[in-house]
């Protein structure tokens, strides 16, 4: 059975179609998700409730196996700079990586890197880089925890 999820998740992996790719962005766009065709998107990538407001910026890096919902953001922290003049470098998102709903990843200078199963709560705004298997929340956001690495089970 297909799901919405179905739908705009392989709408995000379409966008790197030959020909349609960029208009498929362009409906991503339109239905309310920025993400650029020249991010990289690891397998397993869910792109939560129709993902209404995320914005993702190009120089961006997602893992696999991450889930990406509603008004999600990685981008510069100082967009207040001609781009010529920034020292940002690009994200990284590590693989099982949740980003909850309004989470903003900003970076300011150098590649901004989330762990491994790192969980950036809801309405977090994170500024700097995570280990692995942290939680991070609050404004600025901060490690409040660690994720328990959950092992899976062979079918």
């Amino acid at each position: 059975m297909r799901t919405e999820k179905d739908f705009y998740t392989n709408l995000v992996y379409a966008r790197q179609l030959p020909i349609i790719g960029k208009l498929i962005y362009y409906l991503l766009k339109m239905l309310g998700s920025e993400i650029p065709v020249s991010v990289p998107i690891g397998p397993g990538f869910l792109l939560e409730h129709g993902g209404h407001g995320v914005v993702i910026h190009s120089k961006a890096k997602i893992g696999a196996r991450v889930h990406v919902y509603q008004g999600v953001t990685l981008g510069r922290a100082d967009i207040y700079l001609p781009i010529s003049q920034s020292k940002f470098e690009g994200i990284e998102i590590g693989d099982d990586v949740i980003l909850s709903p309004g989470s903003k990843i900003l970076c300011k200078e150098g590649i901004l890197k989330v762990g491994n199963g790192t969980v950036i709560g809801a309405n977090a705004v994170l500024l700097q880089s995570t280990g692995d298997y942290e939680i991070w929340a609050g404004s600025p956001a901060r490690c409040v925890g660690k994720r328990p690495q959950v092992e899976e089970k062979a079918a």
